[in-house]
């Protein structure tokens, strides 16, 4: 199973911030269950049907490191996030399509990404950084060129800042294609991941379910929210309802 969080506030009130002490009771609760914690690249390396557990976190939002790292550190998790590599360290918010309504607000600090630095303290807990493109664009719009701009040099800054290879992908807004799949893995990807938010889920995208036919350029994760609460967040963790989901995905 893969989750897939953005931002950790406990006021920011935004679908895309889970409350830090929900965050900690979801995964206190999939714990208990017998789940077992590895970054995106451990998992896919290692499967274990049915019972790997994969914490993501897009936009390396600020507030992962400050109120997100000191959680999953307690309970031993360890997470991978994906970094648009154009905003780390820069104090200008990450305001894309949706998010722009929160630039001039008392919330605006939390658009904040984080710096290179913080994202090495990240990894020396035992994360995996791994790509969100470079300015965070909608994929499927753009020519080849700049697609394979986009995932190229966020890839490369990710390994010269990081030191480690990024060879993980999440298509910003989940946008992609057969020719983005392509570009992806032509500039140095082995996975991409997408979230479930779509009216239609595309065929073969079932990770750590599915088996070796899920289509590694295409994983789905289970997006969390903060209006998610302990039934609905049940039923999106369900293995018999990812069984379902499944079916229905192929």
């Amino acid at each position: 199973m893969i989750l897939c969080h953005h931002g950790v506030s406990e006021s920011w009130p935004t679908e895309f911030a889970i409350d830090p002490e929900r965050l900690e009771g979801q995964l206190r609760y999939l714990l208990r269950r017998g789940y077992r914690p590895a970054t995106l690249t451990a998992a896919l390396e290692h499967r274990s049907p049915g019972k790997a557990l994969v914490v993501t976190f897009d936009d390396a939002y600020r507030s992962v490191l400050t109120r997100g790292l000191p959680i999953l550190a307690r309970l031993g998790v360890p997470a991978t996030i994906f970094v648009p590599t154009a905003y780390v360290g820069s104090p200008e918010p990450m305001a894309w399509a949706g998010m722009e309504s929160w630039v001039g607000t008392r919330f605006e600090s939390e658009l904040e990404c984080m710096s290179w630095e913080e994202l090495r303290r990240l990894r020396d807990a035992g994360w995996e950084i791994g790509s969100h493109t470079h300015t965070h664009p909608d994929l499927v719009s753009l020519g080849d060129a700049e697609i394979e701009s986009e995932l190229r040099r966020s890839r490369e800054e990710c390994e010269r800042e990081i030191g480690r290879p990024c060879t993980a992908l999440a298509y910003p807004f989940s946008s992609f294609d057969a020719r983005v799949k392509r570009l992806a893995a032509a500039t140095g990807y082995a996975s991409g991941l997408i979230l479930d938010s779509k009216v239609a889920i595309p065929r073969q995208t079932m990770p750590l379910l599915a088996g070796p036919a899920a289509d590694p350029m295409e994983l789905l994760r289970t997006g969390l929210y903060r209006g998610d609460g302990r039934l609905r967040f049940l039923a999106k963790t369900s293995l018999a309802a990812r069984r379902i989901r499944a079916r229905l995905a192929r």
